[in-house]
């Protein structure tokens, strides 16, 4: 079993206790920005050795920012930075055939899908999606499933998805996911559906494809300040999302609750994300929904029973399907 990791466990901590887990491997992060999640993750682990980091974003001038961040502190670590703009499944379609592509790449043991957009304005995808299910949801499910054979071709292959406790505030909304076109959207039920929708995608390749060796699951990384809600007026917004609208409507104890806020760069606010990557002992538990360092127990953590779901994963990955216009068949 796993040492009793928690809330307070850093990621730097977990760096170390699985070196010989990361020393070697090839590891596809999204939405590495500076001063986001994924780049802190990419950060601290390179400080293990791995082999490749695909720094994949849309825009590849920040990037590259993280990528020279990495390659001045580990020389010795590859990085290359691939453009993948989520909102726009022509742009995914483009990156995976460029990831496909890559013959000196044979593996992907990683795929941490980490991009994602939060609580803003209404707006639509290229393709005419509400932008966080398109964003948060569509583009990873695509990329995930085109570039699936280079991941499955590793010897312990993973994906793990940045879902949030946030999935508390909405449940798929299977003949409303586009909130009719803007008129009864909420961009906090939004973002809630496009989480859930993380953990139900997570839910399915465990299912799907366990049988091929893959592990994949889904982590809430805590409540951190990072450019993520950058656009946000926290005075009005994250008031709105606590006290005057979903959470004490819906009875969820965070309309009550005060926010322990976790750290980002190598601190606990990537703990999960390493943690789900690479901690050895979560192969028995394939599909998993992840928080502070462990596996989410609906008795005593936020875990809704609309995103672990196995009936509303397979609807998901129907509508899914339907909507990229593509079959994935495993």
């Amino acid at each position: 079993m796993s040492p009793p990791y928690g809330a307070e466990t850093t990621g730097e901590e977990l760096v170390q206790a699985f070196a010989s887990q990361i020393k070697g491997k090839v590891i596809l992060t999204t939405g590495v920005s500076p001063g986001g999640l994924g780049a802190f993750f990419v950060e601290v682990i390179a400080k293990a050795q791995p082999d490749l980091l695909i720094l994949a974003g849309r825009d590849t001038t920040k990037v590259q920012k993280t990528a020279d961040t990495i390659t001045a502190a580990h020389k010795d670590v590859k990085v290359r930075v691939l453009k993948l703009d989520l909102a726009s499944l022509k742009q995914i379609r483009e990156a995976a055939a460029t990831v496909n592509s890559w013959t000196d790449v044979p593996h992907i043991d990683v795929l941490m899908n980490n991009a994602g957009i939060m609580a803003c304005d209404y707006g639509k995808s290229e393709e005419g999606f509400e932008k966080q299910f398109a964003t948060n949801h569509l583009g990873p499910f695509l990329f995930t499933n085109l570039i699936i054979e280079k991941v499955i071709a590793a010897s312990r292959p993973r994906v793990v998805m940045v879902s949030s406790d946030g999935h508390r505030l909405g449940a798929i909304r299977f003949d409303d996911y586009n909130f009719d076109n803007g008129e009864t959207y909420d961009k906090w039920r939004s973002y809630g559906q496009s989480k859930t929708a993380n953990m139900l995608f997570a839910l399915s390749l465990a299912e799907k494809l366990g049988k091929r060796g893959l592990s994949a699951y889904s982590l809430h990384p805590g409540v951190i300040g990072t450019n993520l809600g950058a656009k946000l007026d926290w005075e009005v917004d994250f008031n709105d999302l606590r006290e005057r609208a979903l959470d004490k409507v819906q009875g969820n104890k965070e309309g009550w609750a005060d926010f322990k806020f976790k750290t980002g760069d190598s601190g606990s606010g990537v703990a999960t994300h390493v943690y789900a990557a690479f901690d050895p002992s979560l192969s028995g538990r394939n599909g998993a929904y992840l928080q502070d360092c462990h596996v989410g127990d609906p008795w005593t953590d936020t875990v809704k029973p609309w995103a672990t779901n196995g009936v509303e994963a397979e609807r998901l990955w129907l509508l899914s399907e339907k909507l990229v216009g593509e079959t994935f068949k495993y």
